[in-house]
């Protein structure tokens, strides 16, 4: 099948006379290397996906629920239902989720969710324990980060180091993201049960970067360099490698410009005049896409799947697949089996509604 050639940064096709600032020509597909499935749909906002060590998904819609999908089909009931003082407002709500390393042994699930105190919003990261399909709040690990309508960051992943990474975003406040004793605009590290890491960046203190503006994804390549997914304002969307304690420049500047005032870490890539809005991000282990990184774009409405150097610290190329196909995606997470799950978010207030909206998507590799 012939293949249709775009360029990602532009929104201008070949002839047009443009030539990207890095060799990443977008090749729209009629056909992807797997088989697609809606696993779950007529969903509220899917936003976060993790999966247990025996296949069933976890996620949280962003109106206050876990659910679970086991063997295809959805549970009827939520895992847990958040109530008041937990707001679902703007972009705020029920956000990430991760499964403790051990979660068949431990049941321990960590979560981020928005909630009121008197007229301010704020973030916080709480553990839940599971039993038989029911959880509860267990502790509180990282309180009052600054919330907002907009701009809340959200998701957390563990990494291979076993820390709990977190994103936040400025709150709407952009000069939080350069203050280094406030929470907002940064990702942050700290223990499972909530302590700091005694070799964070900062003594005594859970960031780990700053100078975001509002951060939305995390991913780890095979040889555990970090990457994330962060919205520009007005395009200039970025993927950044995030490195202990450097600042990645919001409000300062943004994509590619320079600061003369202080060193600033250079995103891996940025959109430019378009706009992604790169949500969720996971690097592919195994099968078809095995080394390459994928970010699920809301605004951008399709998925991108960035082709890296041997070390993960160039772009080589972007392919932009589903593009219009499903409207806003939310989530992508590639499961052990090396299939993919990716979220719809049409019902976020801000995109066009499909029969079925919202749906988590299966991306199973299709066989030889």
């Amino acid at each position: 099948m012939n293949k249709l050639i775009y360029n990602v940064f532009s929104n201008r096709f070949p002839g047009d006379c443009y030539t990207a600032k890095v060799k990443a020509n977008v090749f729209i597909q009629g056909e992807i290397p797997y088989d697609i499935q809606v696993v779950a749909e007529n969903l509220y906002i899917p936003w976060a996906i993790d999966i247990s060590e025996e296949g069933k998904l976890y996620f949280t819609e962003r109106s206050g629920e876990i659910r679970i999908v086991e063997d295809g089909k959805l549970y009827a009931q939520p895992l847990i239902t958040f109530r008041a003082p937990f707001v679902s407002y703007g972009e705020g709500g029920l956000m990430g989720i991760a499964l403790d390393p051990n979660f068949l042994q431990t049941h321990s699930i960590y979560v981020m969710y928005s909630y009121a105190e008197g007229n301010k919003l704020y973030n916080r990261v709480v553990r839940l324990l599971e039993n038989n399909n029911v959880a509860s709040i267990d502790r509180t690990l990282l309180d009052r980060i600054p919330g907002g309508q907009i701009h809340n960051g959200g998701r957390i992943k563990i990494g291979p180091d076993q820390k709990l990474y977190i994103t936040t975003g400025d709150a709407g406040n952009s000069i939080l993201a350069q203050n280094l004793t406030s929470t907002a605009g940064k990702i942050l590290r700290i223990e499972l049960d909530g302590r700091i890491p005694e070799d964070n960046p900062l003594r005594n203190s859970p960031v780990y970067s700053f100078g975001h503006r509002n951060p939305q994804g995390l991913a780890w390549n095979s040889n555990n360099v970090l990457y994330s997914s962060e919205h520009g304002q007005t395009a200039h969307d970025e993927i950044n490698i995030i490195k202990p304690g450097a600042n990645y420049g919001w409000p300062l500047v943004q994509g590619n410009e320079e600061s003369r005032e202080v060193k600033i870490e250079k995103p891996l890539i940025n959109s430019e005049s378009t706009t992604w809005a790169p949500s969720g991000i996971t690097f592919v282990s195994k099968g078809p896409w095995q080394g390459k990184l994928l970010a699920a774009t809301l605004r951008g409405e399709q998925l991108l799947v960035f082709t890296l150097n041997n070390d993960g610290t160039r772009v080589e190329k972007v392919e932009a697949l589903l593009l219009n196909e499903y409207g806003r995606l939310r989530e992508v997470i590639e499961a052990e089996d090396g299939s993919i799950y990716i979220t719809t978010s049409n019902r976020d207030g801000r995109g066009n509604l499909h029969a079925g909206d919202d749906k988590i998507i299966h991306l199973i590799p299709k066989k030889a």
